[in-house]
């Protein structure tokens, strides 16, 4: 039997605490798994921005991609590693450089799922390029925007067509507010999307590979209490229908790691945002959630490199583009798109892989946020964030919500309770 390192590389911003707990957490696992012949053990390290060779040969296995969605060269070294020499990346980044909003959208749409009415709308403003106003001239059509405002219907949304983090975003409760918003867009291509007004529930799916978490979300509250705490919010059928909707999104896209945001209104789930492959990681709004994530994050990479999953660098739609076309009721069209998305992220194998070598996660895990050091990572990224005169406040805050989760992680595991 030999002995084989499977080496996780982090690609990385501004991230403070997530990887922070994602090394200290892989170390303390020091895994040597029997894997075919060999002995895979697991080393991480963080990604540099530097000049490469396009023919030098990358030293990791697999990498966490937190940074190329806007990043130039890490994303041309990624996309570089992943056709010259098979790396697997979290995510697809050719998907991610071209899958705004607007595209995830249109694919959604073509699957049968209830995207609510939107138009696309020139910008107000462009960039002065060559033969700019020759082509405005010849081919831009003036347009009446109460006509565009009249077909969504109000209250509505006007918001970039590949935006994301609320920039540019304002509601529309009126003509009036619509050609406000519009007239300070400036050079955004807009959407206009049709509010789902008065809705039920708004839920926030996360899916890391084949695991997702539903979080009850509160957009109108500060950004730390936007994910609540909420347990057993959801009846077992909208939690699946959430998560075969999750997992269709990200495989379709060829993404590890996104989230989806659903709307319920008079018994139907409305997707509204979900071209988010690079999601909020950071324990200062995840809160009691942060565990949760740092173990599938751990799980879904550590089983990656190991079996040296194969990369898909192309998107093959034809599978569910057939199902689309189909007679199938949608419901049943939805799930045979999980389907198809769960043998992708080959689920069974996974689940095996985790029972079998990762028995010991939760435990290390649980021990782990009760430490010092978990302590500090919490703090690192308050740090960052608050006014000085708030990191205290706000670090014990975050660490009492790690605290509530492993109270109820040891109740549900029968694991000893904090003290």
């Amino acid at each position: 039997m030999s002995d084989v390192t499977r080496r996780i590389g982090l690609s990385l911003g501004a991230d403070d605490c997530w990887p922070l707990c994602y090394e200290d957490i892989l170390e303390a696992l020091d895994l040597s798994l029997p894997i075919g012949r060999d002995k895979v053990r697991f080393e991480c390290e963080r990604l540099q921005i530097e000049p490469f060779t396009l023919d030098a040969k990358p030293k990791y296995d697999l990498v966490i991609d937190r940074l190329t969605h806007w990043y130039d060269v890490s994303r041309e070294w990624i996309k570089k590693s992943i056709l010259l020499d098979g790396l697997y990346v979290f995510n697809n980044p050719w998907s991610v450089q071209s899958m705004e909003k607007h595209t995830s959208y249109c694919a959604m749409i073509r699957l049968g799922l209830p995207i609510p009415k939107t138009w696309l709308i020139p910008p107000k403003e462009y960039e002065n390029k060559p033969d700019l106003q020759k082509t405005l001239e010849r081919y831009a059509r003036m347009f009446e925007l109460s006509e565009v405002g009249g077909d969504v219907g109000y209250p509505a949304y006007l918001k970039p067509y590949d935006g994301g983090g609320w920039v540019g975003v304002s509601r529309i409760d009126d003509l009036n507010a619509l050609q406000s918003s519009y007239d300070e867009s400036g050079k955004f291509v807009m959407h206009l999307q049709r509010a789902i007004d008065g809705y039920e529930r708004f839920v926030r799916i996360v899916g890391i590979g084949p695991q997702t978490r539903c979080v009850n979300y509160d957009p109108s509250a500060p950004l730390h209490q936007r994910y609540t705490r909420d347990r057993d919010f959801l009846a077992p059928e909208d939690a699946q229908l959430l998560e075969d909707i999750t997992l269709t999104i990200n495989s379709f896209f060829g993404w590890d790691f996104n989230s989806c945001e659903c709307l319920l209104k008079n018994g139907t789930w409305n997707p509204i945002d979900f071209a988010n492959p690079c999601p909020d990681s950071q324990v200062t709004s995840l809160h009691v959630h942060f565990p949760w994530l740092i173990k599938s994050k751990l799980r879904w990479s550590i089983f990656c490199a190991a079996t040296k999953k194969e990369m898909r660098p192309n998107l093959d739609w034809a599978p569910y583009f057939k199902i689309a076309d189909s007679d199938l009721p949608p419901r049943e069209k939805l799930t045979a798109y999980a389907q198809i998305a769960r043998k992708r992220f080959q689920t069974d194998k996974f689940e095996k892989f985790c029972a079998k070598h990762l028995a010991d996660l939760d435990q290390v895990v649980w021990d782990y946020f009760g430490t010092d050091r978990a302590k500090n990572a919490v703090r690192q990224k308050v740090v960052a964030l608050f006014p000085e005169h708030e990191w205290d406040e706000f670090t014990e805050y975050f660490w009492a919500a790690i605290q509530e989760w492993r109270d109820l992680d040891a109740a549900e595991r029968n694991a000893p309770a904090t003290k």
